[in-house]
C-alpha cells in the first residue's frame, strides 16, 4: 500500500481547523456549538446504547426464549453486524446527499426495528430485528463522525472527540443501570421500549438542532462506482489503513468485553444484574476520564501517536493479565482482581479509539463520510467476528473472552507498528 495519502490530504497533524466562510454552514453550527456537541455526542452514544442497555437482560433472554446463550449473543452480533454494513453504504450516501436526509432516514428506521424488537416471540427474529436496528442505527455514528470532520481539523478535531466521549461515554454508565432497573419492573422487552423513546428524542433533536454541514458544491456526484473507487483510493494510504485496524481491533477489545462480561461477571461470579451494572458503570467512568485526560492535556502537549502507543501497551498488558488468571496461573482469584483488569483495559481505551479517529480521519477532509464508513465498518465486523468466540467454551470460563482480548490488542499494536510507523517521517502534499 502507499504511504502517501490522496491528493487532497492534509498533513498528519494539522495545528488548526479547517476555514469557513462567515455564511456557510460550518460556521452556523459553531455557532451553535453546545447543542451541536450535544446532538454529536447522542449519536455516537446510540450504539452503546442499543447494545448495554440490554446486557443485563442477556441472561433472562437466554431463559425466555428457551435458547442458549450462544444463539442469544447473535443478538448483539446481528446488531453490531447491522451497524458495520449500514455504516459502509450510508457514509458514501451522506457525501452525494449530505448528512441531515441519510441521518433522519436512518433515525425514522431505528425506532421503528427497535420497536418491532420489543415484540419479536423467538430468538430468531429477534436477531433479525436486531440486524435491521444496527443496519439503522449505522447512520447515527457514521454521519456523526463525519459532521465533525466537516467541522474541525488537526489537533482540534482530535479535542472534539474526547469531548465527545464525555457525552458518548456516559451511555456504558447509565445504560446497564437502567437496564438493570428495567428487569426490577418489567422483564426483558421493557428494555428496547425505552431505546425506542430515546430514539424518538434523538430523530426530534436531530431535526430541529442540527443544520447540514455539507455544502452542495463539497458533495460527490458520482454512484456507487465512484463510491467503491473513493473507499478504495482511502485503503491504498497505507497509514489511513494502518490507524483503521489498529482501531478496529482495538474495538473488538472493548467488545470481546461488552459480550462475554455479563455471563463472567454474574454466571461465573454470581454478582446480580445490579451489581454487574455497577461494575459496568465504574469502568465507563475510567474510560471517560482518560478520554479527557487524552484531549483536555495530552492533545497539543504529547503527540497523537505517542498516547495512542501508551493506550495500546496499557491494554495489550491488562488483557495478558486477564488471560493469566483465568487460565488459574495466580490460583483461584475473586471478582475483584478481574474487575480490577477490566477497570484498567477500560480506561485505556480513552486513549486509543479518539486518538486512532482522529489521525484516520486527519487524511481524509475530501471524503469524510466514505472515511468515517471504512472507520466504522471495520470496527465493527471484527467486533462482530470477536463477540461469539467468547462464549464458545460455554458459560462457566472466561478463558476465551481473555484468549480473544489478548489477540485482538497484538494485532492491533501490530498494525500501529507494521502500518502506521508512527517513527517514520510522513510525506505531506
Amino acid at each position: 500500500m502507499s504511504e502517501r495519502a490522496p491528493a487532497t490530504t492534509p498533513s498528519a497533524e494539522p495545528t488548526g481547523p479547517s476555514p469557513a466562510s462567515p455564511s456557510s454552514p460550518l460556521t452556523a453550527a459553531r455557532r451553535t456549538g453546545l447543542l451541536v456537541t450535544f446532538i454529536l455526542g447522542g449519536l455516537t452514544a446510540l450504539p452503546p446504547l442499543s447494545m448495554d442497555m440490554y446486557l443485563p437482560a442477556l441472561p433472562e433472554v437466554t431463559t425466555a426464549l428457551r435458547s442458549p446463550a450462544a444463539t442469544v449473543q447473535l443478538t448483539l452480533t446481528a446488531c453490531l453486524a447491522g451497524m458495520a454494513l449500514g455504516q459502509l453504504v450510508i457514509g458514501p450516501m451522506s457525501d452525494k446527499w449530505g448528512r441531515r436526509r441519510p441521518l433522519l432516514t436512518g433515525m425514522i428506521v431505528y425506532v421503528l426495528a427497535t420497536a418491532i424488537c420489543a415484540l419479536a416471540p423467538t430468538a430468531e427474529l429477534l436477531i433479525a430485528f436486531r440486524l435491521l436496528q444496527g443496519l439503522a442505527g449505522a447512520a447515527a455514528i457514521v454521519i456523526a463522525r463525519a459532521v465533525v470532520r466537516d467541522l474541525y481539523d488537526g489537533v482540534e478535531m482530535a479535542r472534539f472527540f474526547s469531548t465527545l466521549m464525555l457525552i458518548s461515554g456516559t451511555a456504558p454508565i447509565i445504560a446497564p443501570l437502567i437496564g438493570g432497573q428495567v428487569l426490577r419492573f418489567a422483564d426483558w422487552r421493557g428494555v428496547f421500549v425505552i431505546l425506542t423513546a430515546v430514539g424518538i428524542v434523538l430523530t426530534l433533536m436531530v431535526w430541529r438542532g442540527l443544520a447540514e454541514t455539507l455544502p452542495p458544491e463539497h458533495r460527490h456526484t458520482g454512484g456507487v462506482a465512484a463510491a467503491l473507487r473513493t473507499m478504495r483510493g482511502l485503503l491504498g494510504d497505507r497509514v489511513f489503513t494502518g490507524y483503521t485496524l489498529c482501531g478496529g481491533f482495538a474495538f473488538a477489545v472493548l467488545f470481546s468485553y461488552i459480550s462475554a462480561s455479563p455471563f463472567v461477571v454474574q454466571e461465573i461470579y454470581g454478582a446480580s444484574p445490579q451489581a454487574f451494572s455497577l461494575l459496568f458503570g465504574v469502568n465507563s467512568v475510567g474510560l471517560i476520564a482518560v478520554g479527557q485526560i487524552n484531549g483536555k492535556l495530552l492533545v497539543g502537549r504529547v503527540s497523537l501517536d505517542k498516547a495512542l502507543a501508551v493506550g495500546l501497551a496499557v491494554i495489550t498488558l491488562a488483557s495478558v493479565s486477564l488471560l493469566l488468571m483465568s487460565t488459574g496461573v495466580f490460583g483461584k482469584v475473586g471478582l475483584a482482581p478481574i474487575a480490577a483488569a477490566l477497570f484498567v483495559l477500560m480506561s485505556a481505551m480513552g486513549l486509543v479509539l479518539p486518538n486512532t479517529n482522529a489521525q484516520a480521519l486527519m487524511r481524509t477532509p475530501h471524503a469524510a463520510g466514505s472515511a468515517s464508513a471504512l472507520l466504522g465498518t471495520s470496527s465493527f465486523l471484527i467486533g462482530a467476528i470477536a463477540s461469539p468466540l467468547v462464549g464458545i467454551a460455554g458459560e462457566d470460563t472466561a478463558v476465551p473472552m481473555a484468549l480473544v482480548q489478548v489477540t485482538c490488542a497484538a494485532l492491533s499494536v501490530a498494525c500501529f507498528l507494521l502500518l502506521c510507523r508512527p517513527w517514520h517521517p510522513r510525506e505531506t502534499p
